[in-house]
């Protein structure tokens, strides 16, 4: 989707402020009828606008509570296939790919410090993959959010 109108905009707003809302309410909330925010809720879906609804699900409520970054160095030729292997290893919650010295920074959560501890070894065990550095997570300071944003280009649209 290449941009978002003034009415999108106050859609995914509203949408933040309350993401339990109905079709209905959000039409009530914006003054739009029922279709017209069914029709561009469905757009904005399709579009790739929203991402996974298992972002709002903490990993604590699964018995996951210890989290932990992971940097990851590897051979660049395999990281199409490092990261397929990632994917199949279940404590692996998200991956990025980075510019710098650090390949890929991995997210993982482990019940305790043994399983973190074997979660890095099976990153460490995968070819290709070539030294790992663990960081874990104290605390969440700043959750993610992209109302600010929204926001910001409110004001610019």
């Amino acid at each position: 989707m290449s941009s978002l109108d003034h009415v999108d905009l106050e859609l995914l707003a509203t949408l933040a402020d309350d993401h339990r809302a109905t079709v209905v309410a959000l039409a009530d909330r914006l003054g739009l009828s029922r279709n017209t925010v069914q029709a561009r809720m469905a757009r904005l879906e399709r579009a790739g606008v929203f991402l996974s609804f298992e972002r709002a699900i903490a990993s604590t409520a699964l018995g996951f509570p210890l989290e932990a970054f992971i940097n990851v160095q590897l051979r660049q030729v395999d990281i199409p296939r490092i990261t397929e292997e990632l994917a199949d290893i279940p404590e692996v919650v998200q991956a990025h790919g980075l510019s710098g010295q650090v390949d890929l920074l991995v997210r993982v959560a482990c019940r305790d410090a043994r399983h973190l501890f074997d979660t890095d070894a099976r990153l460490l065990a995968i070819d290709g993959v070539e030294r790992t550095e663990t960081h874990l997570v104290m605390r969440e300071v700043i959750p993610y959010r992209l109302r600010p944003l929204m926001d910001l280009a409110a004001t610019t649209a």
